[in-house]
Parts: C-alpha cells; sequence; structure tokens
C-alpha cells in the first residue's frame, strides 16, 4: 500500500506542473492588460509603463514564470493586483462558506443517494424504481439557480422559515451557520442526489446477477446482508469516483449557489478576479481546484485498493 501511494503522488507531481505551466501562459497569451485596469481609462502611457515595471509585466515570459513558480514553491501565492491583498489571506477570508457548502452537500447527498440507489436496484421495475429515475431525470434537467430560486420563495418569502442571503461563520454559533447552510445545501445536493442514486442504481444492477449474490442468497443470509456486504460492497467502485468527483466538482462550482444566496465564497472570487484581470488570484484559484482534483483522485484510488487489493498490484 505504501509503494503505491508513493507513486501515486509522484505521478500527481508532474500533473501540477503542466496545469502550473498552461495557467501561466493561457492568462498571459489572451487579450487584455492588467496594467490598464489598475491605471483606468484616463492613464498615460508613462503611468502604464510604470505599472508594468512594478509588477514584472515587462520582463520575458519565461523570467515571470520561474520567479512565479520560486514564490510559489515558499507558500508565497503573491498579492492581488487590484486590492493589494496577499492572495493567500483572500483565499483564507473566502474558502470556509466554500468547505460548508461542499462538505454538507455531499453528506446529504450520500445518505439520501446511496439508500434510493440501492432500493431500485432491488425492486427493480417497480414503482420505486420508477420513482428514483423519474427524480434522477429531474435532478439533472432544472438548473441549480431555479432550484434555489423556488426554495427562497418556499422557505423564506412564503413560509419565513429560513434566511435566504448571507453567511454567518461557525467561530459565531453553529445555530445561524447551520440556519444558512440549509437553503444552499439543498440546492446543491438536489443534482448530485440523482447522480449518484442513479449510479448506485445502475452498479447494483449490475453485480445483483452475479453468482456470489444467488449463493449468498442460497445460504440463507438475510437480504440486508445480501445487499449490503455482498451487493454494495463490490459495486461500491464506481459510486465512490462519482462521489470523489462530485466533491471536487462541488469545491470548484458553486458560483451559481454563491451567487443566488449572496455567499462570499472562492466562487465569486475566482468571478471578480477574472473580470478584473487579476491575474495572481486567477492563478492561485486554478492550482487550489487542480490541487483538489488531484487530492481528490488520490483519495478515491486509495479507497479503491481497501474495496479490491488487487489494484494496488
Amino acid at each position: 500500500m505504501l509503494g503505491y501511494l508513493i507513486r501515486r503522488v509522484l505521478a500527481a507531481i508532474p500533473v501540477m506542473g503542466v496545469v502550473a505551466l498552461f495557467v501561466f501562459l493561457l492568462l498571459r497569451l489572451t487579450p487584455g492588460d492588467p496594467a490598464a485596469i489598475i491605471a483606468g481609462d484616463s492613464a498615460t502611457p508613462e503611468q502604464l509603463a510604470r505599472i508594468r515595471t512594478m509588477l514584472g509585466l515587462n520582463e520575458p515570459l519565461y523570467t515571470q514564470f520561474f520567479t512565479w513558480i520560486g514564490r510559489l514553491l515558499h507558500g508565497d501565492l503573491g498579492v492581488s493586483l487590484i486590492s493589494q491583498v496577499p492572495v493567500l489571506q483572500m483565499i483564507g477570508q473566502r474558502i470556509e462558506p466554500t468547505i460548508a457548502i461542499a462538505v454538507s452537500t455531499i453528506i446529504l447527498a450520500v445518505v439520501v443517494a446511496v439508500p434510493l440507489g440501492v432500493v431500485a436496484a432491488w425492486k427493480h421495475g417497480s414503482w420505486i424504481d420508477r420513482f428514483v429515475m423519474g427524480l434522477s431525470v429531474v435532478g439533472f434537467s432544472v438548473p441549480v439557480f431555479v432550484i434555489g430560486y423556488v426554495l427562497i420563495q418556499i422557505f423564506g418569502i412564503e413560509l419565513r422559515w429560513l434566511p435566504v442571503q448571507g453567511y454567518r461563520k461557525l467561530a459565531g454559533g453553529f445555530g445561524p451557520f447551520f440556519e444558512r447552510l440549509i437553503l444552499p445545501t439543498l440546492t446543491l445536493s438536489f443534482i448530485y442526489i440523482a447522480l449518484i442514486a442513479r449510479m448506485t442504481r445502475a452498479a447494483m444492477l449490475d453485480v445483483l446477477g452475479e453468482d456470489y449474490v444467488r449463493t449468498a442468497r442460497a445460504k440463507g443470509i438475510a437480504e440486508s446482508g445480501v445487499l449490503l456486504r455482498h451487493a454494495l460492497r463490490n459495486a461500491a467502485v464506481p459510486v465512490i469516483t462519482v462521489i470523489g468527483t462530485g466533491f471536487a466538482l462541488l469545491i470548484s462550482g458553486v458560483v451559481v449557489t454563491e451567487s443566488v444566496f449572496n455567499l462570499p465564497g472562492i466562487g465569486r472570487l475566482t468571478v471578480d478576479a477574472v473580470l478584473a484581470r487579476d491575474y495572481p488570484v486567477i492563478q492561485a484559484m486554478i492550482l487550489l481546484t487542480s490541487g483538489i482534483y488531484v487530492a481528490v483522485n488520490l483519495l478515491i484510488d486509495v479507497a479503491y485498493t481497501l474495496l479490491d487489493p488487487r489494484i494496488r498490484y
């Protein structure tokens, strides 16, 4: 297991290097001048030249790249070109809402979707199966912002049960924190419940017809034991893949939900940075997202080896 983990970690290093090079070149070869954004429309050529010199934008690309990589290896993500605030500090201020929403969403989705998928496969062709499949179609079809506005209308405006905007940090009390997390979590979890339930159902249908499942039933093992210990465990590999990938997508793709519920997360930070051509922030956010994907894939691989030890060889 240790050798397998070392190989996987070493394989991730060149991936992150390629991502860093791609991000650096992509941002600098696209149209737009951050110096012009900082200086404003009335800036003179001398002012623009001075700002470019200050930011190091007039240096060769390879010099800019190696300077950036050197700082990155020392934990320096740079300073925002617009706000002059360290990027690491900006991410630290914004990451809690995004992490909170992602974790609560994936927990709710797994708790609800996996049992739904198992029961749908067990009762294949029944009304329960049709209900789960119908729920999956609706979950894939309805945009996230529509679900959010419907929940706001019902629970925030008509019933007045829950707040519809803003965020309270966990340090300020669990009650206000949890209260403002409910609607965003319900909004995002709808599509992931549909995705995970559909994948669980498909994976369970593949294994329920296997010989070892029929043998377990012939031995008189209770149906719950057959479903959970024999079928679900062998069907768990694709399900874990969907759950892990879904968590990574949640971290990087909560822009719409954060906008609907006015949450100060990293999704909105990324959008603001793109609109302002704030190179250091954009680079840091893309690298953060890539690092999350690599870490999640590593955890998925570890889970594979625990479920099926043959994979590690």
